[in-house]
């Protein structure tokens, strides 16, 4: 069984984001890039089936600048076998990734696709829907467990209500969440090794596909800062407060 997984390199989650002086962007300029983490969960879990004896395979692809091959090799060395890097200095919205993993999903034909539920830059939650209808897949979103059984796929999916569980048909698409697995750290051996995996480089333009941003961005604004707290010394106060002040309450 062929797994196919979606990497996007995106800024790490533990760097406090700025806004370029004009409101026009995210400054990116010396600013620490990573793996989302869902698409960390998603090769992890791709390379459990691997070890498994699932998977006889697993690709990483990316979509993204030329820098984007430093969070495929990652994949690499977290297990993956082979990398397809899609490279474009383009802002890929989810239609135009969707769009570009079709045409790698009809070339590879993998048996599993497997993506993050979203990724944290965006915060779509779109790619993997989009995908799943432009290649007629079954998909199983928000996966917590899966388990393969024969040509069968069983996903328990997390869900407002609590926990729902599908069986689809391979070959499908899965999304995942954060409770599906915890992702290993690559090991220096596996590091080095991974600049020797094969690493293809394609364009949009050679998949015959469109990945242009369809929208403007006006404009960045950082979230308003959060206003410090004062101290009542009645129940009184707090009532006046409240009523005339934050007015919440008449």
């Amino acid at each position: 069984m062929k797994v196919l997984v979606a990497v996007k390199r995106v800024i790490d989650y533990n760097v406090k984001i700025r806004v370029k002086p004009d409101h026009s962007d995210v400054d990116l300029s010396n600013v620490k890039m990573a793996m989302n983490p869902f698409c960390e969960i998603a090769v992890e879990e791709a390379v459990r089936l691997k070890e498994a004896g699932t998977a006889s395979e697993v690709v990483a692809v990316s979509i993204g600048p030329k820098a984007a091959q430093e969070q495929l090799r990652s994949a690499l060395a977290l297990g993956a076998d082979r990398a397809i890097h899609v490279q474009t200095d383009e802002r890929v919205e989810s239609l135009g990734a969707a769009r570009a993993l079709a045409k790698v999903v009809e070339e590879e034909q993998p048996d599993l696709m497997i993506l993050g539920k979203q990724a944290i830059d965006s915060d779509n939650n779109q790619t993997g829907q989009m995908l799943a209808a432009l290649t007629g897949r079954p998909q199983g979103t928000f996966a917590s467990a899966i388990k393969v059984e024969g040509d069968s796929l069983e996903v328990i999916r997390e869900i407002d209500g609590g926990l729902q569980t599908v069986s689809l048909k391979l070959p499908a698409i899965v999304t995942t969440d954060l409770r599906l697995n915890e992702p290993r750290y690559a090991k220096l051996p596996d590091i080095m090794k991974a600049k020797k995996k094969p690493l293809e480089t394609r364009t949009p333009e050679e998949l015959g596909v469109e990945v242009a941003s369809r929208l403007k961005l006006v404009s960045v604004e950082p979230p308003a800062e959060r206003q410090g707290g004062v101290t009542v010394g009645s129940v009184d106060e707090l009532v006046d407060k409240l009523k005339n002040e934050a007015k919440v309450i008449t």
